[in-house]
């Protein structure tokens, strides 16, 4: 065999081992993903707890201007909490998170906000969504409290993980409301092979799997609601 053919076979070869082998370890790497996910999470819940030592509440969901109109998202009134008091410190909270006068911050990835497993085109964007209701932590232009939460810390939750196209740029203060948790559940489309996380009110980090019924998410979302939370 010539030195040429054998080239030819050695290459062959080699490029069917990488076709055979990269389903393999594409798949090998999400486990992986989700653990660094879920530390994502664990961060943010100890930064809501941190707010919530110096403020005696958790963040809104959103600020607002004079008129009520929405201007920063939780997630920028979290910054000094994360270590990222610096591009905190950038920000004009008087402006609009999409004002010109925001535009180095908008350009600026938040790497704590953003699941390894989503696209990387938009390295801005987070799946990481507050659920935004009345009735939940997360108010529009209200805080609540720990003492509001009398349906226990460990079965309400306060963040949760939506799929990429339903990703939002992390100082955008839009998140989901109940019509999104509820598509979420009825699709069973999900950001991880078995579901995606929530952050509840004690700190805790979990899988909510995609077979869980809405009766129990809608039960995870409100804090005094006073149903019964079976084991998800």
């Amino acid at each position: 065999m010539s030195r040429f053919l054998e080239y030819v076979v050695a290459t062959l070869v080699i490029g069917l081992v990488v076709v055979v082998l990269w389903p393999a370890t594409r798949g090998s790497r999400e486990p992986s993903r989700r653990t660094h996910c879920k530390n994502n999470l664990k961060a943010i819940g100890l930064a809501l707890y941190n707010y919530h030592d110096k403020y005696n509440s958790f963040p809104p969901a959103y600020t607002v201007d004079k008129d009520g109109n929405p201007l920063h998202s939780w997630r920028t009134l979290l910054l000094p909490y994360l270590d990222q008091q610096p591009l905190y410190d950038k920000i004009d909270l008087s402006k609009p998170w999409n004002d010109p006068v925001n535009a180095e911050a908008c350009e600026t990835p938040a790497p704590v906000y953003r699941c390894p497993s989503a696209p990387v085109e938009k390295l801005t964007n987070t799946t990481y969504l507050a659920v935004v209701t009345p009735y939940s932590v997360m108010r529009p232009g209200q805080s609540c409290s720990l003492g509001d939460v009398t349906d226990g810390m460990a079965t309400t939750l306060i963040v949760i993980e939506v799929p990429s196209d339903q990703a939002v740029h992390w100082m955008s203060p839009v998140d989901a409301d109940e019509k999104v948790v509820r598509e979420l559940v009825q699709t069973k489309k999900t950001p991880h092979n078995k579901g995606g996380h929530i952050a509840l009110v004690d700190g805790s980090v979990r899988l909510l799997e995609n077979k869980t019924p809405y009766d129990q998410v809608r039960a995870l979302v409100t804090v005094d609601g006073k149903e019964i939370v079976r084991d998800f």
